[in-house]
């Protein structure tokens, strides 16, 4: 079991509301550890330190990688440090906003 294969694979079912791409190609996910007792820490960001759905994208954050098989615990960390901007979404991210 790939544990973080298995955790990218359910942030890629999260949406940005705002933004019709999911957070990880959107590069709202800055890092994923998974310790040994398959404890998930996850470090993320927003678009805006403003964004008025915060709470709700943090939350289904949570939801998706809690409900992955093999997780146990998730802690999610919010940062706004970097900063996040278009630089840090994928290719596909980019080429599905027409931005490529």
């Amino acid at each position: 079991m790939n544990l973080e294969r298995d955790i990218v694979r359910a942030l890629r079912q999260v949406y940005d509301p705002d933004i019709p791409v999911n957070v990880y190609d959107l590069g709202l996910i800055y890092e994923i550890k998974v310790d040994d007792d398959h404890n998930v820490y996850v470090k993320m960001t927003l678009t805006s330190p403003t964004c008025p759905i915060a709470d709700t994208i943090i939350s289904e954050v949570e939801s998706a990688v809690r409900d992955v098989p093999g997780v146990v615990d998730v802690k999610i960390d919010l940062v706004f440090e970097p900063q996040w901007g278009k630089e840090m979404m994928s290719d596909e991210a980019l080429s599905e906003l027409g931005l490529l």
